[in-house]
């Protein structure tokens, strides 16, 4: 499976960015499909995944709950993250996984994906 992460740009506090994760080679039907983001010299940190199958479950860090939303696209292949009222400290490389592993215990811990796009940058900042 190929990953490719898009949709990040530059914005100003308080407003909103999507960003699309694109699945080549296969739908993500049968993955979970999770979202990172890394800041300079900080350590790669979760955000938020959606798990496989029909029931969709999604869970948030909580510092982004209520404020982005993780979500499938209608032709299976793309993954979504909608992000509202964007934060400074929201500034980092975004990064779009997937994997068929993953268990509510591990979501959280990059090990637990096996496949990785290759980020984009979210800049928020006045």
């Amino acid at each position: 499976v190929q990953l490719q992460a898009s949709g990040g740009g530059l914005v100003q506090p308080g407003g909103s960015l999507r960003l699309s994760c694109a699945a080549y080679g296969q739908t993500f039907v049968s993955e979970t499909v999770g979202w990172f983001r890394q800041a300079p010299g900080k350590e790669r940190e979760f955000v938020a995944t959606m798990f496989r199958g029909n029931s969709g479950r999604t869970y948030y860090t909580d510092s982004v709950k209520g404020r982005f939303a993780i979500s499938r696209g209608s032709g299976k292949n793309t993954v979504y993250l909608q992000m509202n009222s964007l934060k400074t400290e929201d500034t980092a490389v975004y990064y779009c996984a997937s994997g068929r592993r993953l268990i509510l215990s591990n979501i959280q811990n990059p090990a637990g994906y096996d496949y990785w796009g290759q980020g984009t940058q979210v800049t928020v900042s006045s």
